[in-house]
């Protein structure tokens, strides 16, 4: 059963990336960080990198499909550590029109971009149906459906994550770099 029709889901899946700009500039415009919420969300955006990373390092793309590590959790953890390093900004921010404008542009367009992946992965793998039966879609499970263990620097490497460790980087400075501007205080 789709939630989405297809010809949305197709369409935003196109959307992915000039949505990312949009936030950027409402990210630019809208937030109002202080030193002090910047270090509150750090560690929630840490996790995330964190959750990325082990994703990324057991993920061959269209090879095999991943089941282990943090895909022993939840069928989405990229999205999720994705969520997660984006509510750690957020938090820095200190914007709920921002919290607001990601929250939408997540529902509206990453949920049908994972059903594109899920409908994807279902036609290249026999074995994904009674995956998704052991393994929740994006909130993880509290114990594994399967090995922890198995990640591959190779992997991480050749799915390029250090791209999103570089975009927090970048994030994290403009805050820290507003916040001195701005005294930390609004």
């Amino acid at each position: 059963m789709t939630r989405f029709p297809k010809a949305y889901a197709d369409l935003v899946a196109r959307l992915r990336v000039p949505s990312g700009f949009l936030l950027l500039f409402l990210f630019v415009w809208l937030s109002r960080p202080s030193v002090e919420a910047i270090l509150a969300g750090l560690p929630v955006s840490i996790l995330g990198l964190g959750i990325r990373a082990w994703a990324a390092g057991h993920l061959a793309k269209n090879e095999t499909l991943a089941t282990a590590g943090p895909y022993a959790f939840t069928r989405n953890p990229l999205y999720l550590g994705t969520a997660l390093v984006a509510a750690g900004l957020l938090i820095g921010a200190r914007s709920w029109w921002l919290a607001a404008g990601f929250g939408a542009i997540f529902v509206l367009v990453y949920f049908p971009v994972i059903e594109l992946e899920s409908q994807h992965l279902s036609q290249l793998f026999a074995s994904y149906a009674a995956y998704c039966q052991r393994v929740p879609l994006l909130v993880p499970r509290l114990t594994p459906a399967g090995p922890v263990s198995g990640w591959r620097g190779r992997l991480y490497k050749k799915n390029q994550e250090w791209k999103g460790l570089l975009a927090f980087a970048i994030a994290l400075a403009f805050l820290i770099a507003k916040a001195s501007l701005v005294g930390g205080q609004s």
